[in-house]
């Protein structure tokens, strides 16, 4: 017996029987037949120069029956019948005959299935999922207490702040807010924590639109809607640089889109990057022509805001607090919006670019080709535009603001006689033109968008008509600025009569 007293649920027997006389064996030796639990592929026998073995023994309370060959060469002493094993080697041994115990009856009793957990197994499998329920514990205690002192940190920027300890107070609407802090100030805009306190306390409604940037909502503050313009994040520079823009110094103008605030949002999945500005239910140019026709009176007023807008923004303000010119480049009917008093109010300043007047600079790196290619200028499909002179870009935005009138005008019913909305040279290119087809149209071709002859019957569309011609050069500097544009509207609207 190799165990001791202290192991007791493990007592083997081996049994041995010598090779005596028997069949001959390999290599000539008298060899005995013996029954085999392990042998599968010889009907569980095997022959051996040795002995057989039939070994019993007791692991944890079950009894076990081996039987096999043992080799000559592996009897101790050599020739001798004692076959000593230790308790681990018929551990080892028990193992791998247990499979064919299961399926040899005739010769074994049939055992109960040991344990296959041992003790590093059992460790392993406890461990592992206290581990990992350990580390999520650990990660949503991180992201909380993230969470929390951002939070905090927000609260304190705010609290920090005393130049708008009131800005906030519960009896003001966003117009009183927006007005008295934008002018009473530098006239750019609502300052930067007032800007993210509002957009954190918008609810979003609907949306109201889609573009290449993202969507545009439709939004509430304090009982008032908002227009709330997501930028997805590939498009983090268009963002920065209309959010950038809309904080020139002295640019707000009834005009000109109301801006309100930019903030960015984590909604859980992504950074939402947002535009807060006013809400005009009309839409935009574009969709409020599709949808009415304009009297001489709506087409003046549209047509004068519009001109009015351009030529704030064009407009260089010298002085501490002067505005810098500003140049559109995607001045278009999509990107005018009509106020409720049908006035227009030009919009999404994502290209705009701006002079600086000191060092004779343009603030962006320059793009040749920017815009919507329908109403690109000639000398921007031809590539022949002046990219170091400001008044280049500015040239460009009234050649489209030409293209903007003979949309509004069409649109004109003057003495019940009016004409189905249409985009500039819809005759002439398809429908999502290439610059190739733009650029023979205009510039090799020189054609432009049909002046109707009954409209010199109409001193108003007459006009209009001339103002767009003169819009159209192929040579910029011949074109009118947005100045003398607006001073021709205005006296139109004089002589017609229209209350603006």
């Amino acid at each position: 017996m190799a165990e001791s007293a202290g192991a007791s649920s493990f007592f083997p027997l081996v049994v041995l029987l010598l090779a005596g006389s028997g069949g001959s064996g390999p290599r000539g030796i008298q060899a005995l037949l013996c029954a085999c639990t392990s042998c599968l592929q010889t009907n569980y026998t095997c022959e051996t120069d040795g002995a057989c073995m039939v070994s019993i023994f007791n692991l944890d309370g079950v009894e076990h029956h081996v039987r096999t060959c043992i080799p000559k060469v592996e009897l101790v002493p050599a020739g001798k019948p004692f076959y000593c094993l230790s308790s681990e080697d018929l551990r080892v041994l028990f193992s791998l005959f247990v499979p064919s115990l299961l399926i040899f009856p005739g010769h074994l009793k049939e055992p109960a299935h040991p344990s296959m957990w041992g003790p590093v197994e059992l460790v392993g499998i406890i461990a592992g999922p206290v581990f990992l329920l350990f580390l999520i514990i650990i990660i949503v205690f991180l992201v909380i207490n993230y969470h929390q002192r951002v939070y905090h940190n927000r609260q304190r920027l705010d609290m920090e702040d005393p130049s708008c300890e009131m800005c906030l107070s519960k009896d003001k609407t966003l117009q009183d807010l927006v007005y008295d802090l934008s002018t009473s100030g530098s006239g750019s805009g609502l300052p930067l924590f007032v800007q993210r306190t509002v957009a954190r306390t918008i609810v979003l409604q609907e949306i109201i639109g889609k573009g290449r940037f993202g969507e545009v909502w439709r939004g509430r503050w304090r009982g008032g809607d908002v227009a709330v313009k997501i930028f997805s994040s590939r498009e983090e520079r268009s963002w920065f640089r209309e959010a950038e823009i809309y904080q020139t110094v002295m640019l707000r103008h009834e005009n000109i889109l109301g801006f309100i605030a930019a903030d960015n949002k984590d909604n859980g999945t992504w950074t939402q990057l947002w535009l807060v500005s006013d809400y005009h239910e009309h839409g935009s140019l574009f969709d409020y022509l599709n949808r009415y026709t304009v009297t001489i009176e709506g087409m003046i007023k549209l047509a004068l805001s519009a001109a009015s807008g351009l030529a704030h923004l064009h407009m260089e303000i010298v002085g501490t607090q002067g505005k810098p010119g500003i140049a559109h480049r995607d001045l278009k009917s999509k990107n005018i919006l009509v106020k409720k008093n049908g006035v227009c109010a030009i919009a999404d300043l994502g290209l705009a670019v701006r002079h600086d007047a000191v060092t004779d600079t343009i603030d962006i790196a320059p793009n040749q080709r920017v815009g919507t290619k329908r109403y690109m200028a000639p000398e921007v499909l031809d590539e022949t535009i002046n990219m170091k002179h400001f008044d280049s870009f500015k040239c460009a935005d009234i050649y489209a603001l030409g293209l903007v009138y003979w949309e509004i005008a069409r649109r004109c019913n003057s003495g019940g006689v009016h004409e189905d909305y249409q985009l500039p040279y819809y005759d002439l290119v398809p429908s999502d033109p290439s610059i190739e087809e733009m650029r023979k149209v205009v510039c090799d071709q020189k054609l432009r968008p049909n002046v109707p002859n009954w409209w010199q019957s109409y001193e108003a569309l007459r006009v209009m008509g001339k103002m767009m011609r003169e819009c159209w050069y192929a040579n910029g500097a011949a074109r009118l600025t947005a100045l003398r544009i607006k001073k021709t509207l205005s006296q139109l609207s004089v002589q017609e009569d229209v209350k603006i």
